[in-house]
């Protein structure tokens, strides 16, 4: 009892307090009141707010109208009113309903006219009393995108708070689709945000044209809003984050209604108090899934089938010569590479191969785990570390970088242990090569000088722990917590967000956040200090604001093809917004946070982050790494921005995608979670 107890607390400190929340008349008009005090509200002009023309690449003459009458139906209470327009009337109607932690709202608007209204934009505003607040968005904004400015801000949407800014993005581009504002007011720090029911716009301009969803700041207020097609960043009107490096303009997004047409947009309104600076985020994220509830899975590959078709293809990439063992990063027509780490990942399957050995049922798979283990321990050392990659026609090894070494040591800490208890495999090689990286680190990362330029090293955590655990000696302990109570000091209050983790963006990202988010769980079930499992939580929503928890309905093309499901796959960071298959390997550790703090749903997202990964799987095993839920691309055909969303490049077939599968496979196995028997 006192355990629970103590996590319930800790869950507390972690979410704030959601406080009192009610929806109050003051007249005709609606406020939203959190604890006694008034929290959400409506702009000053009115209730509702349309434009009726398009000038300079954005919405204008506004219109706007305040509810005429109200009445209370049951648990709704409904508010009414109209705005007249030289083209007749538009019926206007919002009807809200408390549920949990939140308002929820069905807003109605029903055209009278005799005639077309054209060139129209519908919204939705609520402001709170907020001066430069932090603005998350999930997938795309992180307390403003601090990093990702300071390394180039035009390769990613940034947000200050200034009077004037604006930032909205199609609903279609948030893995999550919910925006939110932390602020302090005198001290104390509150928070809100702004949910929707995602959905295409009715007589839109476009074809696939979207509501947009985002935030705007005002002088003395702060704004949650909903636009009927609208998207703007970097003070940039009427552009989309289409490209790795640029926008692409994304313009005339206005609508038209028919008389008698009605368009209703469903969205939720939360407020609540926060506990500590740089938590606001996390308790929408929670709001978010019970709202979407992403949690089913039986429809996707099993577990079983996966593991099989992965490990088909696996073998088809591994090489063997008299020089090298190993397996192949790449696909036919680039010379073959043996590369640890991020996007090679060649070193995980000695350690997934082995727990997998009797589901494969394979004579060979230790012989292919041995020998490749065996040619990575040939990699130089340096001051600086071990090279991380091999090239087979030259023979030599080169490169190395924070992100690769940390996360190919933790996978050789992992095949140690396990092959330690095999008496067909010979660990001392291994171990040698291991223990050696780890001084060298140890040193490196020991001096008072070491100042680490982003997140990445927080990879190091893990396989720090795992020497520890191997080696018994307190030194790889003190440096892992060392490097864990850095990053938590550095990141927690969000300042400077988690970032730097994916080598091809110099931004936030989900990876720079999974390494922080597996380094502190590994310090909290090393230590069992309950400040590790609050910063494993912190880093751990980060990257669960990444994970597509409702499917995205995609246009025409190969996605649409397979009726392709986009929940449970990630979204990779704000400069590279497509989707891959990446939460495959941080699903067990999802799993595991979910068991410390008793969170049955968060389980079952788990099971859907890898088993809805399965998707798309070829009968050779093989997928592509890149997945267009949005108007972005990286590869293929990038010209026309109405013609990214749905696209699917499946001709980079890095061995990550492949490793990442075995891997997550190997670390369920271990905590005893089979995901065909749950």
């Amino acid at each position: 009892m006192q355990k629970i107890l103590c996590v319930v607390f800790l869950l507390q400190c972690i979410l704030g307090n959601a406080g009192e929340l009610e929806l109050k008349i003051n007249g005709n008009t609606p406020i939203i009141y959190l604890n006694g005090r008034s929290h959400l509200f409506t702009p000053d002009e009115g209730l509702w707010s349309i434009a009726t023309r398009w000038e300079n690449g954005w919405p204008t003459s506004w219109k706007h109208a305040n509810p005429q009458k109200h009445e209370i139906l049951g648990d709704w209470k409904v508010f009414y009113g109209e705005i007249k327009l030289p083209q007749g009337r538009l019926k206007l109607q919002d009807a809200y309903l408390k549920q949990n932690n939140r308002i929820k709202c069905i807003r109605r608007f029903e055209w009278l006219g005799e005639v077309p209204l054209d060139t129209l934009t519908l919204s939705v505003r609520w402001q709170v009393n907020a001066r430069f607040p932090n603005a998350f968005l999930p997938g795309i904004i992180y307390y403003g995108n601090p990093s990702g400015e300071n390394n180039g801000m035009n390769k990613v949407p940034v947000f200050h708070g200034n009077p004037g800014e604006k930032a909205l993005f199609e609903e279609h581009r948030y893995p999550m689709p919910f925006a939110c504002f932390e602020w302090n007011e005198n001290n104390d720090f509150y928070g809100a945000a702004m949910h929707t029911k995602p959905s295409p716009v009715y007589g839109g301009n476009h074809y696939d044209q979207w509501w947009s969803l985002g935030v705007q700041s005002f002088e003395e207020i702060s704004e949650l809003l909903l636009l009927s097609g609208p998207i703007t960043y970097n003070n940039k009107p009427s552009v989309a984050k289409a490209l790795q490096q640029k926008e692409m303009p994304y313009g005339e997004t206005w609508m038209k209604l028919e008389p008698g047409d009605v368009v209703e947009k469903t969205f939720y309104l939360e407020g609540f108090t926060i506990q500590e600076k740089g938590t606001g985020f996390q308790r929408p994220i929670y709001t978010s899934m019970d709202i979407l509830k992403p949690y089913a899975f039986e429809e996707f590959p099993s577990f079983e089938n996966i593991i099989r078709s992965k490990y088909r293809y696996a073998k088809s990439r591994y090489m063997q010569s008299n020089n090298f063992a190993g397996f192949n990063m790449y696909q036919p027509g680039i010379t073959p590479q043996i590369v640890l780490g991020w996007a090679g990942q060649s070193e995980a399957p000695v350690y997934a191969l082995q727990v997998l050995q009797k589901k494969l049922n394979d004579p060979k798979v230790l012989e292919m785990v041995q020998k490749s283990m065996d040619h990575i321990c040939t990699s130089p050392l340096t001051e600086n570390g071990f090279m991380v990659n091999y090239n087979t026609k030259n023979k030599k090894w080169s490169k190395n970088d924070p992100v690769s070494e940390g996360q190919a040591m933790n996978s050789i800490a992992q095949a140690i242990r396990v092959g330690r208890n095999n008496d067909f495999i010979n660990t001392e090689k291994w171990e040698f090569f291991f223990r050696e990286a780890c001084d060298i680190h140890l040193k490196r990362m020991s001096a008072e000088n070491w100042e680490p330029r982003n997140t990445a090293e927080a990879f190091y955590i893990s396989p720090f722990l795992e020497a520890y655990e191997l080696f018994g000696d307190n030194k790889y302990k003190e440096i892992a917590l060392k490097i864990t109570d850095y990053y938590a000091a550095r990141h927690f209050n969000m300042e400077e967000p988690y970032w730097g983790g994916t080598l091809d963006a110099t931004c936030e990202d989900k990876e720079g956040a999974w390494g922080a988010f597996q380094g502190f769980m590994e310090a909290y079930e090393c230590t069992k200090k309950d400040k590790y499992l609050k910063y494993a939580k912190h880093a751990g929503d980060v990257v669960l604001s990444y994970t597509v928890i409702w499917d995205i309905p995609l246009p025409a093309g190969r996605l649409a093809d397979h009726a392709f499901k986009t929940r449970g796959w990630t979204g990779v960071s704000p400069q590279n917004q497509h989707l891959d298959v990446y939460g495959v390997l941080i699903a067990p550790m999802i799993y595991r946070l979910a068991e410390y703090t008793r969170n049955d749903d968060l389980k079952k997202l788990a099971v859907v982050m890898y088993r809805s990964c399965g998707q798309l799987i070829d009968p050779f095993g093989s997928q592509g790494e890149q997945i267009q839920q949005t108007n972005f691309a990286q590869r293929g055909e990038m010209n026309n921005v109405y013609k990214l969303r749905g696209g699917y490049s499946e001709d980079w077939t890095v061995f990550w995608i492949t490793a990442h599968f075995l891997h997550a496979a190997a670390q369920f196995l271990e905590i005893a979670v089979d995901l065909d028997k749950l």
